[in-house]
């Protein structure tokens, strides 16, 4: 028995509905690249199959021995050279006590979604721009994706790596609520299990939409728990954007543009395949928005109620990756509900609402 597998509060992920919902953050970023935008590969592959410690729906304990074979240390951090940050958020809000470095692509969707759950809860951050071909910025992680988030003046060596945008969100939430879960202790409850693929190393996260909760009382029902773990599973203009003419040289962007562009039109193709997409993908990303508008519903301002919570995070991080598209702008003017629900949860994220208790109580 390991000293982490003792019994946590948490929100359990449900493993038949998670079938339900196909277009996840790397449909999206096909859409946005099979119609000529696309400057970035988002790689996201399921490659291990249902191997969640429970696919039980509801409000209980994890048994962390049903999980073979997993790893529960952090990545160590091996020569990690000092990169400039292209940017640079200081929030007066923060009262964290973090220094956080983000390694990103500027509009990956996952990216996205990370600095949409920073902003709202108004943590500072630094960025470093990665460029999306070489990858020369992340060269020294053993996790090649991004993604990453740096917490220094963690962990054993000084600086803890905190990997999957999921996972991301999960241990800074399971933290917020319960201080006494530190980000070195959380990492330990979000095993991975490591893999080769076509010679290439891959890995799966375990439990990475589950928000531990310790000893602390949980606000949602089951049914709740349901829908928001559902949902948050559901949703799987670049130069300017990235401000890449002051972090990339000239050939560098130019490179990564148009390369970028032909990679992914032709992983569009076969990703239309595997996830079942429409002729015309922008269809799907259509048909999924109307369905998320259906779930928040008319009778309330988000899907977390009054307050944005992870799903609302998640999935207006992912529609912010395309925001300045053609596609988002057809979106817009196609789903008036959508853009209520949109511009509220930007007008949270932009406004720290995370950080201000008078309004998240």
């Amino acid at each position: 028995m390991y000293p982490h597998q003792r019994q946590i509060y948490c929100r359990y992920l449900s493993t038949k509905d998670s079938k339900r919902f196909k277009l996840n953050g790397t449909a999206v970023a096909i859409a946005v690249a099979g119609l000529g935008f696309g400057g970035y590969a988002a790689w996201k592959w399921d490659l291990f199959g249902s191997n969640s410690v429970s696919n039980k729906t509801g409000t209980g304990t994890i048994d962390f021995t049903r999980v073979v074979k997993y790893k529960t240390e952090a990545m160590e951090i091996i020569d990690r050279p000092k990169h400039k940050p292209s940017r640079q958020f200081k929030f007066d809000t923060d009262t964290s006590g973090f220094k956080f470095t983000l390694y990103q692509y500027q509009t990956c969707p996952f990216c996205c979604k990370v600095r949409a759950y920073l902003d709202y809860h108004g943590l500072s951050y630094d960025v470093i721009e990665v460029n999306s071909v070489w990858r020369t910025q992340t060269k020294w992680s053993k996790y090649k994706k991004v993604p990453i988030l740096i917490c220094e003046g963690q962990g054993p060596g000084g600086s803890l790596q905190l990997n999957d945008s999921s996972v991301i969100m999960s241990m800074l939430e399971s933290n917020r609520i319960d201080k006494s879960l530190t980000l070195e202790k959380l990492i330990s409850y979000y095993p991975y299990t490591e893999g080769k693929k076509r010679g290439r190393t891959v890995y799966n996260f375990h439990n990475q939409y589950y928000v531990m909760y310790g000893d602390n009382t949980m606000d949602m029902t089951t049914e709740q728990f349901k829908e928001e773990q559902k949902w948050r599973q559901s949703f799987r203009y670049f130069s300017d954007v990235g401000q890449w003419e002051k972090v990339f040289s000239t050939f560098e962007r130019y490179f990564v543009i148009y390369f970028g562009a032909a990679a992914m039109f032709v992983l569009g193709k076969v990703l239309k395949r595997r996830y079942e997409l429409k002729d015309d993908v922008r269809q799907s990303l259509y048909d999924a928005c109307h369905e998320w508008c259906k779930a928040v519903g008319t009778n309330k301002k988000f899907f977390g109620g009054n307050v944005p919570n992870l799903v609302d995070l998640s999935v207006y991080g992912v529609l912010s990756s395309i925001e300045g598209c053609d596609t988002f702008k057809e979106l817009r003017l196609n789903n008036p509900q959508l853009v209520v629900w949109y511009d509220n949860v930007k007008q949270a994220v932009d406004g720290h609402w995370g950080a201000n208790p008078e309004i998240t109580r």
